[in-house]
């Protein structure tokens, strides 16, 4: 007779708990993204980096209410989580957090961040990644976590590896973007990884 595996993270784990809210080194937190958020959310889409290495929509201030609000509901139906990067001194949003491709039965998750201009440069990819990163193991119970990202965009493949992403392979024209097929870089890292120092 064979045993059924078990989930890894039974259902309902994530639904039954609000959305948490992270305080982040340098000022900064993780929280959840509000309908306030949506002019942030609207220059994204427009700002060139972004738009390079993500596969974005054009969205205006009433999209941008609407995707906010799918995002929570997304939460609810252990779909996604995607936390905004804020400035705590005056709770600006300046970038994305986020975990997608949710397999719970199965215990993994794909890691997705951007950020604007003004939150560049700070550590702010990188700190965030690893926060996200223990909660989704740590606390939620996954086993695995990934992170893909154009081999071309050399600054995400930094804040994988720095975060303790091994790079496990190179997908070949794996995603569409813009300007045609990307390859793509594969990172993960498991539960039991060492974390980075001073993580």
């Amino acid at each position: 007779m064979i045993t059924p595996i078990p989930p890894v993270v039974p259902a309902g784990r994530m639904a039954r708990q609000q959305q948490p809210t992270f305080v982040l080194p340098g000022g900064r937190e993780l929280r959840p993204w509000r309908e306030t958020d949506a002019d942030t959310l609207v220059a994204s889409c427009l700002d060139p980096e972004i738009v390079r290495w993500n596969r974005v929509e054009q969205l205006s201030p009433a999209t941008a209410r609407r995707k906010i609000a799918q995002w929570g509901q997304r939460w609810t139906e252990e779909a996604a989580a995607i936390w905004a990067i804020s400035r705590r001194e005056d709770d600006r949003a300046v970038g994305l957090m986020g975990l997608g491709d949710f397999d719970l039965r199965g215990g993994s998750a794909e890691l997705l961040y951007w950020l604007l201009p003004s939150g560049r440069g700070e550590g702010a990819a990188l700190d965030a990644t690893v926060r996200i990163s223990r909660w989704a193991l740590d606390e939620l119970g996954l086993h695995r976590l990934r992170i893909t990202h154009s081999v071309g965009n050399p600054a995400s493949c930094q804040v994988a590896q720095r975060a303790g992403f091994a790079l496990e392979g190179t997908m070949r024209s794996a995603l569409l973007h813009a300007d045609g097929w990307h390859d793509e870089h594969l990172h993960a890292r498991v539960a039991g990884d060492p974390w980075p120092d001073g993580s």
